[in-house]
């Protein structure tokens, strides 16, 4: 069992399942939503620490997600995840409370270290990653 309790939230299905198999590798046993109004739904019944949160996607968007989380649970560190963001979609995300940001495609460990990272952190948000 998992000292970290984690959220991904991505909607390509076959990308999340793959990082949230990787990461139970790696000893961390996520949940996946596949869409915010999932994710939102998840958090309600069990909240996590951390969110690994995908920018773009159908619906709600990444940062629609990320101000709704940081409004309702504050305390939630959110890793923002993309493979198409700006350096002002960074930005505001940042702004909004993101603890970290990373582009896709991203190196696995480098995202285990930020997910272990902003574990250890007050839930605010803090410093992000490229």
């Amino acid at each position: 069992m998992s000292e970290i309790k984690l959220l991904l939230v991505d909607d390509e299905e076959g990308f999340v399942t793959t990082l949230a198999e990787r990461l139970g590798l790696r000893g961390i046993e996520p949940r996946v939503a596949l869409n915010g109004a999932r994710a939102l739904e998840l958090i309600e019944e069990d909240e996590p620490g951390v969110m690994v949160l995908d920018l773009r996607m159908p619906g709600m968007s990444g940062t629609e997600v990320l101000r709704e989380v940081k409004s309702r649970w504050p305390a939630i560190r959110v890793i923002m995840l993309t493979g198409h963001g700006s350096d002002a979609e960074r930005e505001t995300c940042m702004g909004l409370g993101a603890a970290a940001y990373h582009k896709k495609p991203l190196d696995i460990e480098e995202l285990l270290g930020s997910i272990r990272a902003v574990s250890r952190t007050p839930g605010r948000g803090g410093r992000g990653g490229a």
